[in-house]
């Protein structure tokens, strides 16, 4: 008997948000189907790669980072080299050093460094906070005025800190916000709604819906994501339509198989860094044929890797 192909056809789709001005903007989400799913519809602009820098800079990243930034000595160099990696669609840049537990920097300096960013490249960008949710509350809301205009994408709005990071960024100064919960459809579903309610478009909302490196508890991430874009497609979920960017550098590059000298590791793990662009493009390539829209690296040779497997998928 031949094999009579159904398409699966959906009356809903995920919202196109866009980052960023002119002509180097992008935007995100914008399908009608499941991921990389074209035989049965729109991908609408396809999946996007981000490529991550830190205001920390280039003393802890792998060999194969420095070299690829080598020559910058200061952030907006590292920032416009950022922006020219070759299969980066946008820079994403992680202010790590505000962490109260960490490098402490101050707001007024955090700022600064966006503002250097910022001014260094002409591609949409996406600012990241220090996982501390009053410093962020404070530090994101800041950034968003300061970078009034850019358009750029402010992640980190927590069910803590939304009232601020929203209604700065959302509201003031019309930038786009990035509704972070931690891998649960409920959570990530209710957060939306008290955004919206907070005035906050849901045509300026992305979803983080939580992550973690392959082999972490990974499948309950893959599970959310499954059931977010059923929900969004299959139920017309207008709370769910946002499109998803998940920060996947920050983790698959802290966990041990990333980080453990060879002479430390188990037998046959192999080089140090060549584990850890492993676990980058495995963890990207499961979120986004899972779901995700966008994921943020940070290694060239990931960034290749996973800018590939877009193209020859869409």
């Amino acid at each position: 008997m031949p094999f009579n192909r159904k398409a699966h056809k959906f009356n809903a789709s995920i919202n196109e948000v866009e980052i960023g001005t002119g002509d180097k903007a992008i935007k995100l989400g914008g399908e009608n189907t499941f991921p990389f799913y074209s035989f049965d519809g729109s991908l609408g602009s396809g999946p996007k790669i981000g490529v991550e820098i830190t205001d920390l800079g280039l003393d802890a990243e792998p060999e194969g980072v420095k070299a690829y930034y080598a020559g910058c000595n200061t952030i907006g160099e590292i920032a416009k080299k950022a922006a020219e990696m070759p299969g980066g669609d946008f820079v994403v840049l992680r202010l790590a050093g505000g962490d109260p537990n960490g490098a402490n920097k101050s707001v007024d300096d955090l700022v600064a460094v966006a503002k250097e960013v910022a001014d260094a490249i002409d591609t949409p960008l996406v600012v990241e906070g220090c996982k501390n949710v009053e410093k962020d509350a404070d530090l994101l809301a800041k950034v968003a005025g300061a970078l009034q205009g850019k358009n750029i994408l402010v992640m980190s709005a927590k069910e803590e800190n939304y009232k601020a990071i929203g209604a700065a960024a959302g509201l003031a100064y019309g930038q786009k916000v990035g509704a972070e919960s931690a891998v649960d459809i409920n959570l990530a579903k209710q957060l939306n709604v008290v955004m919206t309610q907070l005035g906050v478009p849901a045509s300026s909302i992305v979803m983080n819906t939580g992550s973690a490196a392959v082999g972490y508890g990974f499948d309950y991430t893959i599970s959310t994501f499954d059931r977010v874009r059923a929900a969004a497609l299959g139920q017309d979920d207008k709370m769910l339509q946002m499109p998803i960017i998940t920060p996947v550098a920050s983790e698959t590059w802290a966990v041990k198989e990333s980080t453990a000298a060879e002479e430390d590791a188990d037998e046959g793990w192999g080089p140090v860094e060549a584990r850890g662009i492993s676990m980058e493009v495995q963890t990207a390539t499961a979120c986004l044929v899972s779901g995700s829209d966008a994921v943020i690296l940070k290694h060239p040779e990931s960034v290749k890797t996973i800018s590939r497997l877009i193209r020859e998928l869409v």
